[in-house]
């Protein structure tokens, strides 16, 4: 009996990516702004450069609003259903925020504006280790780390979410430890860079065989410059096939 295609439903989530490791950013697209809060490093604060959030303080210095640690639950809970694009950095203290010159208020401005900075995305005064941009009408979300590892650890993190999420979903006879529940390393996604800085698609799902056990498939879309095209195309890419298999057991 022939194996039966899967289809875009069969799958966990997909998700597009696509790395330019010299200017150190990464567009994604299927990238809620829940999954990259919860997948990085604890933030503390986010100064918002484009948003239409109502609920954010007032920082006097720069004229921005910002989103203190104990309100990022509300904020991201808010703005799950924004229409408007949205655009933040994320900080340590508000203080640094009344250090920073007319120059680099400027460029956070720009950022803000071109969706990329003058010169670097990253503030020493800040001490920022994320640029993030997302557009409900590109259908990306476009983040700058200054340490591109983080990209592998976010990616592995929403994964294993997500995994952990539907292995909890059995009886409570069936539910597993967290031991035995698979994961992914980030250092075994860092090993498929190559195709990531082409434009892929990464597909979640569980497999059959064996069991307790769950793939990634990769599939280079290189011919593809936008993201509304990849959803639009969803099917029929997925009934090629897939360059690379990532088993996570």
């Amino acid at each position: 009996m022939a194996k039966k295609q899967k289809t875009a439903e069969d799958f966990i989530q997909h998700l597009y990516i696509h790395m330019n490791d010299v200017d150190h950013f990464v567009i994604f697209s299927g990238l809620s702004l829940k999954q990259f809060v919860n997948a990085v490093d604890p933030i503390q604060n986010l100064l918002l450069l484009k948003h239409d959030y109502e609920d954010g303080l007032f920082n006097m210095n720069t004229q921005f609003d910002f989103i203190p640690g104990e309100d990022l639950k509300k904020f991201v809970k808010e703005m799950a259903d924004t229409k408007s694009d949205l655009c933040f950095v994320d900080f340590l203290k508000e203080k640094d925020l009344n250090n920073l010159t007319p120059l680099e208020q400027a460029e956070l401005l720009y950022i803000g504006h071109k969706k990329e900075p003058i010169h670097s995305p990253f503030f020493a005064k800040l001490s920022n280790r994320y640029v993030y941009y997302s557009s409900l009408n590109d259908k990306t979300t476009k983040i700058y780390f200054r340490f591109l590892n983080d990209y592998e650890a976010l990616v592995s993190n929403v994964y294993n979410s997500l995994i952990k999420e539907k292995e909890g979903n059995g009886s409570f006879w069936r539910r597993k430890s967290k031991e035995a529940i698979p994961k992914i390393d980030p250092l075994v996604l860092k090993a498929y860079r190559p195709f990531i800085k082409e434009g892929a698609l990464l597909s979640l799902y569980k497999m059959e065989k064996p069991n307790n056990c769950y793939g990634i498939e990769i599939r280079t879309l290189s011919d593809y410059d936008y993201a509304d095209e990849v959803w639009d195309d969803l099917n029929f890419i997925l009934k090629q096939s897939y360059d690379e298999l990532i088993k996570i057991s």
